[in-house]
C-alpha cells in the first residue's frame, strides 16, 4: 500500500508540474498573441479610444467656437446694415435740404 501512495505522490507531483508549465505557457501565449495584435494595431494605422475621444472634443469645441463666431458675424451685419440704410435715408434728406441734389462741386446736375 506504501508503494501506491508513493505512486499517488508522484503522478501529483507530476500533474502539478505539467499544470504549472502549462499557466507559464498560457502566460507565454497571452504575450505573444498581445504582441501581434499590437503589431497589427499598428500596421493598420488605428488609433487608440483615447486619442479619438481627444480629437472629438477638441472637434466639439470648434464647433461650438465656429456657432459662436457665425452668430457675431450675423449680428454685425445686420448692425452694418442697419447703419447704411440710416446714412442712406440721412444722404438724400441732407441733398434734398441743401437744394444740390444728385451732385457735389464741380458736378453737372
Amino acid at each position: 500500500m506504501a508503494e501506491r501512495t508513493r505512486l499517488f505522490d508522484d503522478l501529483a507531483g507530476v500533474a502539478g508540474g505539467a499544470l504549472s508549465a502549462l499557466t507559464g505557457l498560457k502566460g507565454e501565449a497571452e504575450a505573444v498573441v498581445r504582441a501581434r495584435v499590437d503589431e497589427t494595431i499598428r500596421a493598420l494605422d488605428l488609433v487608440r479610444r483615447s486619442e479619438l475621444d481627444a480629437v472629438a472634443e477638441v472637434a466639439a469645441n470648434a464647433r461650438t467656437g465656429q456657432e459662436l463666431a457665425e452668430a457675431r458675424i450675423a449680428a454685425l451685419e445686420s448692425q452694418v446694415a442697419a447703419l447704411l440704410a440710416a446714412v442712406r435715408a440721412a444722404v438724400p434728406a441732407a441733398d434734398a435740404a441743401s437744394g444740390t441734389e444728385g451732385g457735389g462741386p464741380g458736378m453737372i446736375t
